[in-house]
């Protein structure tokens, strides 16, 4: 007999209040059974990262030397959560949980432990597709997750495809925000086709004399989450109000985060990229009053058709 459902839930609140503030912020939007499923699902996410990179709540991220154990310890207490297994880890068990709860396709959490595997092969983005490829696996997916948690049938593609978009936007603006971080962990997910349209490489992306080409990328990189962000708008009619505003909030506070990014151009990484607690406040009360008007405001938001989509 292991933990509670309650005390599950409440290891997860802990989880979400360490590692994000933004999405933290954002839950408390939600009716009060889809906040804790939505805080079970990212405990689950979270550990697997913090395995997967050698991170404590997305913190101080290191190089792994065993990056394949970790990775296969990781597949298999998903597998075990996914058969309804109780794991004795409560990030796992939190997954057992919402996935019992929700009809989640188990798809969807092994296309998660995909992106892990990229990370773990030292893989890196050759195209941008090859870009849009990876932040499905480690971000687009979960919008898929979230929307299932948040109610949407796992059949709705359409509402499941706008997901996806709002995930994509997520990633686009933490790759942004991170080439630094990233660098000095020894990664890239810059295209290499867009570092050679520049005259850069992965070897020389920091040095001093670069910041102008960076600053060219990073922009880059916030209009490509923007274009995300404003299809997962669209998706926002086949919601609940509170889920709806939970999502347009969140899609508020990380899109700040990729416009600063641009906005700064060479200044973007001396120091991170954040938004205070008024931001945020500011942006959770003009999310709740789009949130209102969402089926005036979005309902004929069509997906632009060149737009990366999901895989099948």
């Amino acid at each position: 007999m292991g933990p509670t459902r309650d005390a599950i839930v409440a290891t997860a609140h802990e989880s979400i209040a360490r590692g994000s503030k933004s999405f933290a912020a954002a839950s408390l939007l939600f009716d009060p059974k889809t906040r804790q499923r939505a805080w079970l699902l990212y405990a689950w996410c979270r550990r697997c990262d913090d395995i997967a990179d050698g991170q404590d709540h997305g913190h101080s991220m290191s190089h792994v030397e065993d990056a394949p154990a970790r990775l296969a310890d990781v597949s298999a207490k998903t597998e075990a959560a996914l058969a309804g297994q109780v794991v004795g880890d409560p990030a796992f068990d939190a997954l057992r949980i919402v996935a019992a709860e929700t009809r989640l396709p188990p798809a969807f959490a092994r296309d998660l432990i995909a992106g892990f595997a990229l990370d773990a092969e030292e893989w890196r983005p050759a195209t941008e597709n090859d870009l849009y490829r990876y932040c499905y696996h480690v971000a687009g997916v979960v919008g898929c997750m979230m929307a299932v948690v948040m109610g949407v049938p796992p059949e709705n593609a359409a509402t499941l495809d706008r997901a996806c978009d709002l995930g994509m936007a997520f990633q686009l603006a933490n790759i942004a925000r991170d080439v630094r971080e990233d660098a000095e962990a020894g990664r890239c997910y810059l295209p290499a086709a867009w570092l050679a349209e520049l005259g850069l490489t992965e070897a020389t992306l920091l040095e001093p004399a670069n910041r102008a080409a960076l600053a060219r990328l990073g922009a880059r990189l916030a209009e490509k989450a923007a274009a995300f962000e404003a299809s997962a708008r669209g998706g926002t009619p086949a919601l609940s109000f509170r889920s709806a505003w939970a999502v347009l909030a969140a899609a508020a506070i990380y899109g700040a985060i990729g416009r600063e990014v641009a906005a700064r151009g060479e200044r973007a990484w001396d120091r991170r990229v954040s938004t205070s607690g008024a931001q945020k406040l500011g942006f959770i009360a003009r999310a709740g009053r789009e949130a209102a008007r969402r089926h005036e405001l979005y309902a004929n938001v069509a997906r632009p058709a060149g737009l990366w989509r999901r895989p099948r």
